[in-house]
């Protein structure tokens, strides 16, 4: 985790004290209902609770100093509540096994940041659609290969990310319900020795469901969908983030990232306005789906349980769920403040000489008699003089002079071909199906 691309409140999560809360939590549940199956004394249990009413600080210096000597983060812990609690706490973890603290507690970890994360995205969705709104008829290039193509308007933009970020949220709900799975079923998963009712009880608790197969861990095809989820988001944060980026280029200049009062762009050239928000979420997004590849190779483990995933999801869960809460938070901030240039817009789509309209023109000739194959060497013979002219030459001037055109076409009927309105025709269509 770097501090430079993190916010509090996810950050909390992933801290030794929370950690070592929702470790405690699990192990008092776990004791009141092995009390109420009479396994241990009622007063176990009580003692825990009562202890835990004081809202003690977890002094987490001094569990590191026990596992210094232990080598074992759980133990190290047990031991440390049990100088704390007293005799009661030798009760604690009864048939238990580490893994039933560990996964259950990630599990829970997970799931609170994917509550935050949700809240991101509805956010930037929120952003998205106000912005989408505003610009909804504002015309703009539509590119292929990074070419003009045809005019679309810069709310359709919007609309097809706001789309795919309701996509987004969609799998993210559902990696949530993958992921929020608890496991108290003892070594090796046989539940010889703890009661499956206390896994349900725990489980209902703390908000989880409980695993159906634990082996003596969940399995983690669970955390390679979640993780691969999070990968997918980055991406799609990263697909915005570059088409900002292009827009802002200073030969198209059609949006721009806002440019607050006294920010400076460059350390040598004073006149630089940088992209350099959306450069770094480019740089978030690379680092998020880096962490779904040890999550989908953690999937195989050795028979019951290894601890070769331990040390992978010790990093890539506050990684990816801390720069992902950072990055959604950031391209809200981007959409929300975007500085958009109609008229730049305009001059763009304008600068060809009008050879965004060459495929109505196409097929106006084909429904007037021509084959397509001659319509298209018509049209594309009268565009290639417009393009190798830089756009100094018109489309349309081009196609009323040539005579094997207007022997098909009137100019009335030229002219229409080349009205922008036409491609808009269908945005209200486009909206309704995105925003309902």
């Amino acid at each position: 985790m770097v501090p430079r691309y993190a916010r509090p409140e996810m950050t909390t999560i992933w801290e030794p004290e929370s950690k070592y809360r929702i470790w405690f939590e699990i192990e008092a549940h776990a004791t009141e209902k092995l009390g109420e199956l009479g396994v241990v004394p009622k007063s176990a249990a009580k003692a825990l609770w009562d202890w835990w009413a004081t809202n003690p600080k977890i002094d987490v210096d001094a569990i590191d100093a026990i596992e210094a000597v232990t080598k074992h983060d759980v133990i190290a812990f047990l031991t440390w509540v049990a100088e704390n609690v007293g005799d009661e706490a030798r009760f604690m973890h009864q048939g238990m096994t580490s893994s039933d603290v560990l996964d259950t507690t990630l599990a829970v970890q997970l799931a609170r940041s994917t509550d935050l994360l949700l809240a991101d995205l509805d956010d930037l969705l929120g952003a998205i659609k106000r912005r989408a709104e505003e610009h909804k008829y504002t015309p703009t290039i539509g590119r292929s290969h990074g070419i003009h193509a045809e005019p679309v308007t810069f709310g359709l933009k919007l609309a097809q990310a706001y789309a795919e970020f309701d996509r987004c949220k969609t799998r993210l709900i559902a990696a949530r319900e993958e992921i929020a799975t608890c496991a108290i079923s003892g070594a090796v998963g046989t539940f010889a020795n703890i009661d499956p009712s206390v896994e349900e009880y725990v489980a209902e608790k703390l908000g989880l469901k409980p695993e159906p197969v634990s082996t003596q861990v969940i399995p983690r095809d669970r955390h390679a969908m979640y993780f691969a989820t999070l990968a997918v988001i980055a991406g799609s944060i990263e697909r915005l983030a570059v088409e900002v980026r292009h827009l802002q280029r200073t030969e198209v200049l059609e949006a721009e990232e806002f440019f607050s009062k006294g920010q400076k762009g460059s350390s040598a050239m004073p006149h630089k306005r940088n992209p350099i928000l959306t450069e770094n979420l480019t740089g978030q997004a690379r680092m998020i789906r880096a962490y779904a590849l040890p999550a989908l190779e953690n999937v195989a483990l050795w028979h019951e349980r290894d601890i070769s995933h331990s040390s992978v999801e010790r990093f890539i869960g506050p990684d990816a769920t801390i720069t992902l809460d950072f990055a959604l938070a950031r391209l809200t901030g981007v959409v929300d403040k975007l500085l958009v240039y109609p008229e730049r817009m305009q001059a763009n789509m304008d600068r060809m000489g009008g050879l965004i309209h060459s495929q109505r023109v196409l097929l106006a000739l084909t429904q007037n008699g021509v084959s397509r194959e001659d319509a298209y060497r018509l049209v594309q013979r009268n565009a290639m003089k417009v393009w190798e002219s830089d756009g100094k030459l018109m489309l349309l001037d081009l196609l009323k002079q040539d005579e094997e055109v207007t022997a098909a076409l009137t100019h009335e009927q030229l002219e229409e071909r080349f009205d922008l309105d036409y491609h808009f025709k269908q945005v209200d269509t486009i909206f309704d199906r995105v925003f309902g």
